[in-house]
């Protein structure tokens, strides 16, 4: 008789307690089940002897090919590109930059032949005068058509020209740097390779055709003259051209026409001092980036003046029924090969107002 648990006809066959140990080695546990995988066989599959029991997957592609070669692309376009700029790119490297050359001046007084000429007012003294027809102020500066050159932009030429305009102004129209000693406005434009020089001159001046203030901007002796208004008579040109591949130069030539009085005086007759200025302009690429400028020559001729007296440092005009002294201008040295020669000219009748 079985036990109180059996059945009654006895552990089945294949059941626990059966042949549970003769089948224990081939029992699989939950996980193995779940982790085994699963092939159905196809109709092909079980009709044929040799068919593989599991047919392999194809290998997975990751993308690693194709990530490298997007990656090479990328990084020959980069090289490309860097190539290209540094053949193309506006701004040149320094080593394309031409070393900034110390300015050279040359100033030249203009003696009158006789009285000078005087009016009650500034405007009966223009419409006697060559300057009749002069524009008043910035107006008399103006930009001319601009193109590119073969190696500088539309851009760039209007910016050298802009920039040249701009000092023009700010030294010979502007009136604290006429008759108020101030230098800061000019001096603001310069590349700074030439401030060292340009405040030499100003600290130390000299007629040595480097440091003459009078070269850098329209100086007037402000013990001597005063202006006797603001509406200063202007006419002039500028042109731009490609000195070579990383260089622009601007040529100004202006002729700027003062009236004036003596200091202090106000109920005074009234003068016209006529300044003629050539400057030559150099631009960097650096320059036109920064709004600066270098100054390269500066030629100029100023009158009445007397040639005794010294025009490096001030311009020191003669006004209102005044004659010059006596004398020429200052001796020059022909064995001192640095200096450049004092010179003086003669004011021609015409250029004063005919009353």
């Amino acid at each position: 008789m079985g036990g109180p648990g059996d059945p009654p006809e006895g552990t089945p066959e294949g059941g626990p307690g059966g042949a549970e140990d003769e089948y224990r080695s081939v029992v699989f546990d939950e996980s193995f089940v779940r982790a085994a995988r699963l092939q159905e066989y196809s109709a092909e599959e079980r009709m044929t002897d040799h068919a593989p029991a599991v047919r392999r997957r194809p290998p997975l592609h990751r993308g690693l090919g194709r990530q490298a070669l997007i990656l090479v692309v990328l990084i020959a376009v980069a090289f490309g590109t860097a190539i290209y700029m540094g053949v193309r790119h506006p701004y040149s490297s320094p080593q394309a930059r031409r070393p900034v050359e110390p300015l050279r001046t040359t100033v030249i007084p203009l003696a009158p032949q006789g009285k000078v000429p005087g009016a009650d007012d500034a405007e009966t003294l223009y419409s006697h005068s060559r300057a009749a027809q002069f524009a008043i102020g910035a107006e008399g500066v103006p930009l001319p058509a601009t193109h590119s050159t073969a190696h500088f932009s539309d851009s760039q030429v209007v910016a050298a020209l802009t920039t040249a305009k701009d000092y023009i102004v700010r030294s010979s129209l502007y009136p604290e740097v006429l008759t108020e000693r101030r230098v800061d406005p000019a001096r603001a434009l310069l590349d700074p390779d030439q401030l060292d020089q340009f405040d030499q001159s100003f600290d130390h001046p000299a007629a040595d055709g480097r440091h003459a203030p009078t070269g850098w901007l329209v100086r007037i002796d402000p013990s001597r003259a005063q202006l006797a208004g603001d509406r200063i008579r202007v006419q002039g040109s500028l042109n731009a051209s490609e000195a070579d591949s990383a260089t622009l130069e601007v040529t100004a030539d202006h002729t700027f026409v003062y009236a004036l009085r003596p200091t202090g005086a106000a109920d005074a007759p009234v003068s016209l001092f006529t300044v003629r200025r050539e400057v030559t302009f150099r631009f960097s690429r650096d320059d036109l980036r920064t709004h600066q400028v270098q100054l390269v020559t500066s030629y100029v001729q100023a009158g009445p003046l007397s040639c005794a007296e010294d025009s490096s440092a001030y311009l020191h005009p003669l006004l209102a029924g005044q004659t010059a002294k006596a004398g020429g201008p200052a001796g020059t040295n022909p064995y001192e090969t640095d200096n450049t020669p004092a010179l003086c000219g003669t004011l021609a009748t015409g250029a004063e107002p005919d009353l």
